[in-house]
């Protein structure tokens, strides 16, 4: 059974940059045909995609976020990491990992619990 479970701290000050680990288990990110994404959603509004890393380690960002995140992996944890830089308030949100098929016509099959992350002074 493969599960994914994101971690990192919840609060998080303005301008710093906010780091969150997705742990996957029963299955491994370098091997099948996947994307392993992260999405979040900010308080009453809908999912926001921020980007993947995909199971050759090549990434993708969403352009309105590309200046700002990084998704790294350790393949010997089976573990990969989101870094957004320079947060504001508005990038609070309970952030989720995912995993997608690369086909364009198949949609995100598992996600983790998510972790509600708050950015504040």
């Amino acid at each position: 059974q493969v599960q994914l479970q994101e971690s990192g701290p919840g609060l998080v000050k303005p301008s710093q940059t906010l780091s969150l680990t997705c742990t996957v288990s029963g299955d491994s990110i370098t091997f099948g045909y996947f994307y392993w994404s992260w999405i979040r959603q900010p308080p009453d509004q809908g999912m926001e995609w921020i980007g993947y890393i995909g199971y050759s380690g090549d990434t993708y960002y969403s352009p309105a976020l590309k200046s700002r995140t990084r998704i790294s992996r350790d393949t010997s944890k089976n573990q990969f990491t989101l870094q957004l830089t320079s947060v504001t308030p508005e990038d609070t949100a309970v952030y989720y990992c995912a995993r997608k098929g690369v086909a364009a016509n198949v949609g995100f099959d598992l996600w983790g619990q998510g972790t509600q992350v708050t950015v504040s002074s």
